[in-house]
């Protein structure tokens, strides 16, 4: 039987499917479901062979409903080398997220040599089981637990497609996995308690094949504002750095019937 996907599209517009529920209030849609649709338009209507979507940002100022979503997108700069490209989603004909996404033509590389940090040595995700607290997705840790307070990396590749009927495509596949950055990094041992502002991929490539690592490999916060990074592989190697800013989620009422706990998010 084939995973329920996340959105259905109908009539130039997306609507989500139950399984596209965020971890705050039961109305509302992830975070990583919204990044990964503005990663979906911007790609099927301006990424070109050739091309590598090179910094993709998301910014998550309203949380998007079941209500009817459109992608608007346009080019802000349009070069031989570097195109600049807006995408903002309206959902109930308010706007919920915008993404802005720099495409850069890959070219002959420089000779010389520049330093990198040792890539990380983790075991493969086929040696690995399934994080059983998910459900949406694979996640497979490679060590330790999610709320651990001490470095931690995992795999994780997504089953369901993003629309129905529409493959996913390797930078769909990164655009959804941008988010999550923001519940990784902030992950600590009273659970996840930041809700994601801002998610920014760094890519000097595509991912290859279906699994993309994480490694957490700094979180910093003062006053309820967190800032954390990740390192981002594929089975080949490192593809680039996540980046997120959070803000620290106040606890709903307990007699709120859609509040979400602080726990650590499907996001």
């Amino acid at each position: 039987m084939t995973a329920q996907s996340f959105f259905r599209a109908e009539g130039g517009a997306y609507f989500a499917n139950p399984v596209a529920t965020g971890p705050w209030r039961a109305s509302t849609l992830m975070g990583r479901v919204i990044s990964g649709l503005l990663g979906h338009e911007i790609e099927r209507r301006h990424l070109e062979p050739g091309w590598v979507p090179a910094r993709f940002s998301v910014d998550l100022y309203d949380l998007a409903t079941f209500e009817a979503i459109t992608v608007e997108t346009r080019v802000l700069r349009q070069g031989g080398r570097m195109r600049l490209v807006e995408a903002e989603l309206f959902c109930g004909g308010a706007s919920r997220a915008r993404a802005m996404c720099l495409l850069l033509r890959h070219t002959e590389a420089p000779e010389g040599r520049v330093w990198s940090r040792p890539d990380w040595s983790v075991p493969g995700p086929d040696s690995l089981t399934d994080d059983p607290g998910r459900s949406k997705w694979r996640l497979r840790i490679t060590g330790g637990e999610f709320t651990d307070v001490a470095p931690k990396s995992a795999w994780m590749s997504d089953y369901r497609q993003l629309v129905e009927g529409r493959p996913m495509t390797p930078f769909t596949q990164a655009a959804m996995a941008a988010d999550f950055t923001s519940p990784f990094t902030n992950a600590g041992d009273q659970g996840v308690a930041y809700i994601n502002t801002e998610a920014t991929l760094y890519l000097h490539r595509l991912p290859e094949g279906e699994w993309i690592g994480f490694e957490v490999t700094d979180h910093q916060a003062t006053d309820g504002v967190s800032i954390g990074q990740t390192r981002v592989y594929d089975l080949r190697g490192p593809i680039g750095f996540g980046t997120c800013t959070a803000l620290a989620q106040r606890r709903p009422a307990l007699t709120d019937p859609n509040a979400g706990p602080a726990v650590a998010p499907e996001s």
